[in-house]
Parts: structure tokens; sequence; C-alpha cells
């Protein structure tokens, strides 16, 4: 059993506060991500978890146990760093076994717990070698190996992979999934890389300026964002805003005017703006809204409402990135990779409305009137009774 509770959290340093009132609840088992960009507070939001760091106000209860009066050695966490901080002196058996070592454990237990844990993280070869003789990915997962031998109830993860290579940190993140499962641990795990956080969370939260935006599951907050800023956060790349304007409102959705003047209804519920109307109130005192549409959900069409001349073309092989020139605004298309368009040729496309997003002038969205069949799914959703019973 291993859960985490934080209660009304708030961090100050002087007059500036960097963590506002915070509440959050990690179940046992789950592998939560902290994402969101830099300056947010998610990595100080980590340090107070750890004891690193003691909050101004709230409480940190792990597994029922208020926390903070606890240092961050008696706390039963492990806290894997940006930086791998290995010994260069020592060997990988040396530096995984270290903190077993000062806590007095006897030589042979402490290999025994150390060839455990080399021969899942792949490291049984590797445990006379020195940091120096180790690749990236291999010194990360020594330091992660130092953090599993220490048997802790929650695993601390702070950008542990920021310092690799593109295809390393694909391996890595491929190699810590696994290790989620193998361990069957509660992991919380910090990123400002939103790819990272979508691959390989249960639960996914979204922090801006201190406070939290959205928390769910991946699918969730990719067909369900809260607010715009979720919107334009999760998903790559970004998604596409346009000014639209209120025609009127339905129990079927919204009916807004594109830019071009195509018009779409977009079944959301529009109980905010049921009293709105451009037949009864001035076009100055009707609400402002923006549209989202994701680029992979743009389709070319020769009778779309939107047009637009090509400025950027990217072939990515499998599929091409397509930057359309629609006034002011540039517009991201994701297209097929054998579409025969140029530089500067006009196309026109569209989108189904029910993948379109509405948000109000405060920036929250507007419900969607359908739930996304995957909205709720999770990665262990997708394991089989076998699985979920080997894994209990």
């Amino acid at each position: 059993m291993a859960t985490l509770q934080l209660n009304n959290i708030t961090k100050h340093f002087g007059d500036t506060a960097v963590i506002k009132g915070i509440d959050l609840e990690v179940n046992d088992r789950e592998f939560v991500v902290f994402v969101g960009p830099s300056g947010c507070g998610k990595s100080t939001l980590m340090r107070i978890i750890a004891g690193l760091e003691s909050a101004t106000d709230g409480d940190i209860v792990i597994d029922g146990q208020r926390m903070n009066d606890v240092g961050p050695a008696d706390r039963g966490l492990a806290m894997v760093f940006q930086s791998y901080a290995l010994y260069p002196h020592m060997t990988v058996e040396g530096n995984m076994g270290f903190s077993m070592r000062l806590a007095g454990v006897p030589k042979e237990e402490r290999r025994a717990k150390v060839l455990e844990t080399a021969k899942i993280l792949q490291l049984e070869r590797l445990l006379d070698r020195k940091p120096k003789a180790l690749s990236g990915g291999q010194r990360q997962r020594v330091a992660i190996g130092r953090a599993i031998v220490r048997n802790p109830s929650i695993f601390l993860f702070d950008e542990p992979l920021s310092n690799l290579d593109a295809a390393l940190r694909v391996q890595m993140r491929i190699e810590l999934a696994r290790l989620h499962e193998k361990l069957n641990a509660t992991m919380i795990y910090v990123t400002h890389d939103q790819i990272e956080a979508m691959t390989m969370a249960d639960k996914i939260v979204v922090l801006h300026d201190g406070v939290v935006e959205q928390v769910g599951s991946p699918m969730a907050l990719y067909h369900h964002p809260a607010n715009r800023f979720v919107a334009g956060f999760i998903g790559s790349p970004k998604m596409n805003f346009f000014d639209v304007e209120l025609i009127s409102t339905s129990p079927e959705g919204v009916q807004v005017r594109l830019p071009g003047g195509g018009e779409c209804t977009v079944p959301v519920n529009a109980q905010a703006l049921e009293n709105v109307s451009s037949e009864s109130t001035p076009v100055e005192s009707q609400p402002a809204l923006e549209l989202g549409i994701r680029p992979e959900h743009l389709v070319l069409d020769e009778a779309g409402a939107l047009s637009g001349q090509i400025e950027v073309l990217e072939r990515l092989g499998g599929q091409t990135s397509l930057y359309v020139r629609m006034g002011d605004l540039l517009v991201t298309l994701m297209t097929d990779g054998d579409v025969a368009y140029r530089v500067h040729e006009t196309i026109r496309f569209g989108f189904a409305p029910e993948r379109a997003h509405l948000f109000a002038a405060d920036g929250c969205a507007l419900p969607s009137l359908a739930q996304h069949p995957l909205a709720g799914l999770t990665r262990h959703d997708n394991r089989t009774s076998g699985d979920a019973e080997a894994l209990a």
C-alpha cells in the first residue's frame, strides 16, 4: 500500500507564491505525471513531497500518516534526479548498494539485493564497471537501481530523461513503463515534455503558474481538455485556435461562424450561452468564443469551410505537416506523407464538428455532449484478466 494525499499545499519564497493551494490524491500503484511549462511549480511540488522543501501551508499525507515534520530519509521515498549523481570512483554494484552499506546491511544481503535489481534493469553484466564506462541510458538505469534497492513506498522521478538524446529517451520511456508494471509500485514523475506524460502516465496532473489546471487520464485530457491552456499544452503539434462568432445555441450544440464565413454546429453543452444569440443580443455584447481543432483532425477537402496558402511544408515520411497561412493565423495541418502539394499553393480543408472544441472568454471549455470512448482509458486497461491477476 502506497498512497499520497496533498491537502491545500502552498509554497512561498518571500512574497512570491509558487504553489497556490494544491489538493491531489495519488492512489496505490498509480503512475502519476506532473507536467507543465518551466516555472509552473512541478519540481517544487515534487521536492515538497520528498521533504527537500517545506510547504508554507497544507499537509502531506503518505499511507495515512502526516509527513510534514518527518525528514526526507524517514518518509520511505526514493528520488531519481535529472543528473545521475553517481560516485565516479565506485562500480555499478558499489553505487547501487551504497545506501544499504550506510544502513549497515550485511554484505551478502546487500549483494543479493543488488543482483536482484540488476536483473530487473538488465545491468548484470555491468556490475564491475565504473560510471565513465557506461552510456547515458545505462547510467540512468544505475540511478534507478539505486532507488529500487531501498524498497521505497513511492518512487519520485524529477525529469530523469532530460539529459538523454531523443533515441535514448524513447528507449528509457519504454523501460520505465515496463519497470512500473514489474515492480507494481506507486510512481510520481515530473516532466515538461507532454509526450512523456501521454505515453507513460496512468494519470496526468497539468500544472500552470502554481495551480492544477486539470487531472485525468492521458486520453481524457486529449479529448476533453478543461480549458484552453490544457488544450494547447497537451498534444503535439499543438491545437489550432480560431476566433469564431456565435450564431445561435440549441440542444444540439453551438452554431458559430468560422473565419472565411463558413458555419458549423459544435456539439457542446451550450447552457452557459443559452440566453445569448445574434438575433436577440447586439454583436458587440455577445460572448467571445474560440474554436480549437487539433492538426490531426483537420482534413484536406475541396469543399471544406476553411482555406489558406501553404507557407511551410514538412515531409516526415509517413506524414506531412502543412503550415497554412489564413490572414494573421498560421494553421497546422497533419496529413498523409504522400500528398503532392507544394509551398505557396492554396488549399481548402475542414473538420468533423465532433472533433472541435469551444472555449468561452474565460478560457473554460464548453463540455462536449458526447464522452469519447477512450477518454477514461489508461495503460493498464489494456491488460487481460490474466495479466491483471499476475500483477496483483
